[in-house]
């Protein structure tokens, strides 16, 4: 019978990232930290995207040979798992200094974005489950704590956390797709926009999409002094507080 009070046992590459790996008795002295490893890896995502962070290439940054990488990580996945939380560091002070609930979720939304933005190749790392490594945990905390004095439950709060930084890795995927589009056409980001509004006007059909239609020929798609994003995360917020001033 499995005994589901067991705790179960950390693997190794969370436990390198917590710190709780000993380091070995025997063999040559490491020439490099952990941190300084994956500095390396962070420089060579940002420069040339996820590819370009293998095994061979960071050892190579170093200077070492590839078997001597695995002194540090034991696999392309740790070292995978170790960047994405060595890029997403701790929430800046903005969150917890905000006043109040939705300021503080605001902040938290952007400096989740700016993240992104920074390291833009921490969107390619497929999401498999509840991060478990300190720096990511450190955000989950940073964004209940936001919600700590409200009277949304503990289940309600996560499910919060969960939508804004949805909403912020989503904004983050469509304005990076932009921009690399524009850098590959050698446009200005709103003649791609421009382009695509004529190439749609072209395909819509009143008949067919009558609101698209009709959306396209009001300029919508093309109005960059409206704030798509913005103005969806401002609505998430106005149902929490709706939602709260319900419950009360």
């Amino acid at each position: 019978m499995t005994d589901d009070t067991a705790i179960p046992e950390l693997p190794r590459a969370i436990a390198l990232a917590w710190g709780a790996v000993p380091s070995p008795q025997r063999g040559p002295k490491r020439e490099f930290s952990l941190e300084q490893v994956l500095d390396v890896a962070v420089d060579l995502a940002d420069a040339d995207g996820i590819d370009a962070v293998t095994m061979p290439a960071v050892a190579k940054a170093l200077g070492l040979t590839a078997m001597s990488l695995y002194r540090y990580v034991s696999s392309k996945e740790t070292l995978m798992l170790l960047l994405q939380d060595r890029g997403m560091g701790l929430p800046p002070g903005s969150v917890s200094d905000a006043q109040g609930w939705r300021s503080g979720l605001e902040a938290y939304a952007e400096a989740s974005g700016a993240v992104y933005r920074r390291h833009p190749w921490m969107l390619d790392i497929a999401i498999t489950g509840v991060a478990s490594t300190p720096n990511n945990l450190a955000w989950m905390e940073a964004g209940l704590a936001v919600l700590a004095g409200t009277a949304l439950s503990r289940e309600e709060r996560v499910a919060v956390v969960l939508q804004v930084s949805g909403h912020a890795r989503f904004r983050a995927l469509v304005e990076r797709g932009y921009a690399d589009r524009a850098d590959d056409a050698g446009e200005q980001l709103s003649g791609i926009v421009v382009s695509e509004a004529r190439l749609l006007g072209r395909l819509v059909t009143e008949d067919r999409f009558p609101e698209l239609h009709a959306t396209l020929g009001s300029g919508a798609l093309v109005d960059d002094s409206f704030g798509n994003f913005d103005f969806g995360l401002a609505r998430l917020l106005d149902g929490v507080a709706e939602y709260l001033s319900r419950s009360a």
